[in-house]
């Protein structure tokens, strides 16, 4: 997949990186959207600091780009403690966790994104330091093979995943909280668009800043990359400000339409009409006639396609749905109808 599809939820810079760190909220009360979730847990956090005890150990899961990274940086924050941050595919070793964990103060918050592709022996390391505070590290070999065991300082891990469902039940039930962070609704991606434009310094209108977020598929980091990209435009075609004509021509020109579905999304919803007749076809099918992995299709495609209703997920396979049909402007003719009910 292009690494500058605008719609992806996954990062596709480090440029971008850099950029959203800029506008990341540093407290609970800058944190926008996700009610129920803040409130759970600035009990969590509150509780801790009249206890003068870290966090419970959190586990963050959801589709990308929903705020696990910035809910993360906020606990630190909140705690007035270091976060250090790494991934579950960097830490190859156990020698790589040891010199983090040993390291670490009263307090301080490792925060392991992608916490699902830990390796078994990295995983398995990570239990007594959750647990008990404390590793056990092994070494020489053979006959002279011996057991250190290493205390800890009390540290808060806060894990992310997207894929809650690949963690091993033993890590999962290592945490103490565990929060899922859903998609967002509109009028919520309004307000983080109209700070993140205060913080850019961009003038934008309410219409504007309505049709940026109605195509941001429910996600902010989408959000914020395509109020970048609609600044970019108005500040070459036009005085600066961006109003809601020019917010449509700019995503226009990117391929974005008002659902916010790109040319890939498209495609596929195409592809599952015109040669599967609207469906049910599998998985694996769709991904060999897109020309993409299977897992690309689940994790980065279809979510969005089914929280809007326009994609079915049935037993037998994928098949589309009528508001898909409408969206498309194509009519339901009498194989399509027959092949859906």
């Amino acid at each position: 997949m292009s690494v500058e599809r605008l719609v992806t939820r996954k990062s596709i810079s480090k440029e971008e990186d850099k950029y959203n760190i800029s506008l990341r909220p540093s407290t609970l009360k800058e944190y926008i959207g996700q009610k129920e979730l803040k409130e759970k847990l600035s009990i969590s956090i509150e509780a801790a600091r009249r206890r003068n005890e870290p966090v419970e150990h959190t586990l963050l899961y959801g589709p990308p780009g929903l705020g696990k990274t910035t809910l993360a940086h906020i606990i630190a924050s909140e705690m007035n403690s270091k976060i250090i941050v790494t991934s579950g595919p960097a830490l190859i070793r156990t020698g790589d966790l040891m010199g983090i964990l040993t390291n670490l103060n009263r307090g301080d918050v490792l925060f392991i994104d992608e916490i699902h592709r830990l390796s078994t022996v990295v995983e398995e390391f990570l239990y007594p330091a959750m647990e008990d505070f404390k590793v056990d590290f092994v070494v020489d070999k053979g006959a002279f093979a011996k057991t250190i065991n290493i205390p800890l300082q009390k540290f808060t891990l806060v894990g992310a995943t997207t894929r809650a469902g690949f963690l091993s039940a033993p890590l999962r039930n290592r945490f103490g909280i565990h929060h899922h962070i859903g998609f967002y609704a509109v009028d919520e991606l309004v307000k983080i668009i109209k700070r993140s434009a205060s913080i850019l310094d961009t003038k934008i209108d309410d219409d504007a800043t309505y049709e940026i977020a109605k195509r941001s598929r429910g996600t902010p980091r989408i959000a914020n990359r395509l109020l970048r990209r609609v600044r970019d435009y108005v500040q070459v075609k036009s005085d600066g400000k961006i109003t809601k004509k020019l917010a449509i021509l700019a995503l226009e020109m990117e391929g974005i339409d008002e659902k916010g579905l790109d040319e890939l999304d498209r495609k596929y919803l195409r592809i599952l009409i015109e040669h599967y007749n609207g469906g049910p076809a599998g998985i694996e099918s769709l991904a060999a006639s897109l020309n993409e992995e299977s897992d690309t299709l689940q994790d980065i495609i279809e979510p969005f396609l089914l929280k809007i209703g326009f994609l079915k997920r049935t037993r037998q396979g994928r098949k589309i749905g009528d508001k898909a049909l409408a969206h498309l402007g194509i009519k339901k003719s009498n194989s399509l109808q027959s092949s859906l009910f």
